[in-house]
């Protein structure tokens, strides 16, 4: 097995191109909550985040959000605002919430993108549930004790990521 990698790396969600997607075959996006859509020091997405989601749909693409967060509520009430679906408890890196998110959105691997912030979550959960990933830059820097952990391995192991 090799390390997980991100099919893409953009420096954040509202930065990626939404004619890109379509023109790959996109046609679902799914998309981690904390700290790629929601900052870990916030209770609200920005403004051009629910932007750039609209936008998705508007050209016809569906949202989920998959998310490990183990409150319910809260990712549910996110995923409200943000007009997604919503899968959680998700335990990335396992798969089997990314296949839930796309058996509920109807959609395949093939047209299926993860987009998250963590490689050793959301990168490799979509690495093994066979769609491509696109990781983005954190939101904020402030996160939880295990997650700062994760992302020293990272740098370690990958060294620091140039994104688009």
């Amino acid at each position: 097995m090799s390390f997980p990698h991100a099919w893409r790396y953009v420096s954040s969600v509202d930065k990626i191109s939404i004619d890109s997607l379509l023109d790959e075959g996109i046609s679902c996006v799914l998309i981690d909550r904390d700290n790629t859509c929601v900052p870990r020091d916030a209770d609200t997405a920005p403004e051009e985040i629910v932007a750039w989601l609209d936008e998705v749909r508007s050209r016809g693409i569906k949202t989920c959000v998959v998310s490990n967060n183990f409150h319910s509520k809260q990712v549910e009430e996110s995923a409200r605002e943000l007009g997604c679906e919503v899968v959680h408890h998700a335990m990335k890196p396992a798969p089997f919430a990314v296949w839930k998110a796309m058996r509920l959105m109807g959609a395949t691997t093939d047209e299926t993108v993860l987009i998250g912030d963590q490689l050793f979550t959301d990168a490799a959960a979509g690495n093994f549930a066979g769609v491509r990933t696109i990781l983005v830059k954190p939101l904020s820097e402030k996160d939880l004790w295990y997650t700062l952990i994760f992302r020293k391995v990272e740098r370690l192991v990958y060294g620091e990521r140039t994104y688009e």
